[in-house]
């Protein structure tokens, strides 16, 4: 649905963007994540031809963003970070404008603020003045004027930004049913938002892309480890070091002691080594101790943010190790 071919961005000697390519697929939710200042607001400008690139270009459902704009327009619909909304109208007003010069009228306009009062949950102040209403409503009938053509994508940037968190549930609500019929892109520097709504996830720092892909890639890429939790009753010189002694065991790390004398330990392993848990289960039958649990722990987007963006890795090979949380 969207590729973007090796987009750079200057702002006189300040580099916004550099390089930056990744595809979008048809359908599918893509998260751009990245700190405040990363370069996120100044990609989605561009995809929207609100700004042209310094460099590369990006083609969207076949048309290319610097030859084509009016088409790109067609297909996009865009909520920016800052809603550009007329303070001084109504709801139903404002909306009106938006598709008259979107060149909807009549009966075609009415059937799409049906369906725009109900989608965005706005009919409680279809008649009021935006300024009356609150963050999460005016957030909302920004979403309802990108949605007005309903466009084949829709970009929104950090469309959750400022909203208490049941406006926060609500809005993801929208976006994961609207995610049904569009290609959705969204940026937000919250990781949660990404954890709970992207199907594919691009990270950007600094203009450059650190990672993309899906959780379970970002997690390969960012952690070079994976990570197994067994507490055991056992003397715990004894059980680190029978853990230690595993093939496929790259670190142990004792976690604590409880008060029945069960020793927790997380085990660190390669991505690439496939048989530590039979490993470890074939030793705890051997050893015969008395299991409490056994489970691979599943690293969360903060562990993989923090691993990709630090510049003082300290574990081997340069990577977060899963000891250093």
């Amino acid at each position: 649905m969207i590729s973007i071919k090796n987009i750079s961005m200057n702002y006189g000697t300040t580099k916004a963007l550099a390089d930056v390519s990744f595809d979008v697929e048809q359908g599918e939710i893509l998260g751009l994540l990245g700190p405040n200042g990363a370069g996120k607001s100044t990609l989605m400008k561009i995809l929207t031809t609100f700004i042209y690139p310094s460099g590369g270009t990006a083609v969207v459902e076949g048309f290319d963003i610097l030859e084509q704009p009016l088409k790109v327009r067609e297909l996009v619909g865009y909520l920016p970070e800052n809603v550009p909304l007329y303070m001084d109208m109504r709801v139903d007003e404002y909306l009106a404008f938006v598709g008259g010069a979107r060149g909807m009228k009549g009966a075609e306009l009415e059937k799409r603020f049906k369906w725009l009062r109900a989608a965005c949950g706005i009919v409680p102040v279809w008649k009021h003045t935006i300024n009356e209403l609150s963050k999460g409503f005016r957030q909302r009938v920004g979403l309802a004027q990108a949605l007005i053509h309903d466009p084949k994508i829709l970009i929104l940037d950090e469309p959750t930004s400022g909203l208490d968190p049941l406006q926060i549930i609500g809005i993801r609500r929208l976006v994961k049913e609207l995610a049904k019929e569009k290609t959705i892109i969204f940026s937000t520097h919250i990781l949660q938002e990404v954890e709970v709504l992207a199907d594919h996830i691009v990270i950007i720092n600094e203009g450059k892309i650190v990672s993309k892909g899906t959780r379970d890639e970002l997690a390969q890429h960012a952690m070079k480890y994976r990570c197994h939790v067994l507490t055991v009753k056992e003397e715990r010189t004894a059980a680190e070091r029978a853990l230690s002694g595993l093939r496929s065991a790259a670190g142990v790390k004792h976690v604590g002691q409880s008060a029945d004398g069960f020793q927790t330990f997380e085990i660190s392993s390669s991505f690439q080594s496939k048989d530590i848990w039979q490993e470890i289960d074939a030793l705890n039958r051997e050893k015969q101790w008395p299991v409490k649990t056994f489970s691979e722990r599943r690293f969360d987007l903060e562990d993989m943010f923090i691993a990709l963006l630090s510049k003082d890795k300290k574990s081997p090979a340069g990577h977060y190790s899963p000891s250093q949380k």
